[in-house]
C-alpha cells in the first residue's frame, strides 16, 4: 500500500510504539494520512522518538503512557484522545511482554505480568475502542507464532498469544454489524522486536527455520497491519494473518 492519503483523516492508536513492531506501524500508519496516538509503558524517551520521526515526516502525533494491564490507565487514554481528537478509527494491540520458564518452577509474578499485559490489555483498550468506533473502524490484535508453535517454556505467553486469536473471532462477530473489521496479525521472529535481545544461537534458529533465511523486519510487519487499517480491507474481518516467512516454527 503506497497510496500516502489512503488514511487520511483517521486517527490511529497503537499500542507499545515506543520502539519495535509498534513503532514501525505507527510511522506506517502515518505515512498513510493516520494521526497517531504513540502509546508507550514505560519509555517515553522511545514514544517520543516515533513521535518525532512521525512529525518529521509531516505527520501528526500525541505520546501518552499507560498501563494497559489497569483498565482506569486505559480509560484515561481514550479519554485524553477525545481530547485530542474527538475520535478514534484505527486501533492496533501492538503492546506485548514476553517471558518463559519451567514448567515445576511456575513464577506467579511472571504469570500476572504476561496475563496482565498481554490478555487483559488488548481486551481492556478494545473495549474502550468499541464504545467509540464507527463504520469503516478497524481492529488489529498482534498475536505471536509461538501461538500457532509452542516450544518448551513459552506455555504461558504462547496461550496468551493464542487467546488474541479467539478476541478477534468473538469481537469480529459482534462488532461486524457496524461495519468494524477485527483482524489479527501473527508476526514470526522479527527485529527491530523482541529478538533485538535474543542470543545469538536462538536468532540462528529462527533464521534457519525459514526458507528465506532470515527473520522478517518490523517493517514488513507494518505493511500487513496498513492493509487491514485500510479500505482496502474493508471485508477482511475475523482473519488471522501468519506473517513469518513460511517459517516452520
Amino acid at each position: 500500500m503506497t497510496d500516502t492519503a489512503t488514511l487520511a483523516g483517521k486517527v490511529a492508536l497503537v499500542t507499545g510504539a515506543g520502539r519495535g513492531i509498534g513503532r514501525a506501524i505507527a510511522e506506517r500508519l502515518a505515512a498513510c494520512g493516520a494521526r497517531l496516538v504513540v502509546h508507550y509503558g514505560s519509555s517515553e524517551e522511545g514514544a517520543s522518538a516515533t513521535a518525532d520521526a512521525i512529525r518529521q515526516g509531516g505527520g501528526e502525533a500525541i505520546i501518552h503512557r499507560a498501563d494497559i494491564s489497569r483498565r482506569g490507565e486505559v480509560q484515561a487514554l481514550f479519554a485524553a484522545i477525545d481530547a485530542a481528537f474527538g475520535r478514534i478509527d484505527i486501533v492496533v494491540n501492538s503492546a506485548g511482554v514476553s517471558g518463559g520458564g519451567n514448567l515445576a518452577e511456575l513464577d506467579e509474578d511472571q504469570l500476572e505480568w504476561m496475563l496482565g499485559v498481554n490478555l487483559r490489555g488488548p481486551l481492556f483498550v478494545a473495549s474502550e475502542a468499541a464504545r467509540r468506533l464507527g463504520e469503516g473502524g478497524r481492529i488489529v490484535n498482534l498475536s505471536s507464532s509461538l501461538g500457532e508453535f509452542p516450544m518448551a517454556g513459552s506455555g504461558i505467553y504462547s496461550a496468551t498469544k493464542v487467546a488474541i486469536k479467539s478476541f478477534t473471532e468473538s469481537w469480529a462477530k459482534e462488532l461486524g454489524k457496524r461495519g468494524i473489521t477485527v483482524n489479527t496479525v501473527i508476526p514470526g521472529a522479527t527485529a527491530p522486536g523482541m529478538m533485538d535481545s535474543a542470543p545469538p544461537g536462538f536468532r540462528a534458529f529462527f533464521e534457519q527455520a525459514s526458507p528465506f533465511g532470515r527473520i522478517g523486519t518490523a517493517g514488513e510487519i507494518a505493511e500487513v497491519v496498513a492493509f487491514l487499517a485500510s479500505p482496502a480491507a474493508s471485508w477482511v474481518s475475523g482473519a488471522h494473518i501468519l506473517a513469518n516467512g513460511a517459517a516452520n516454527t
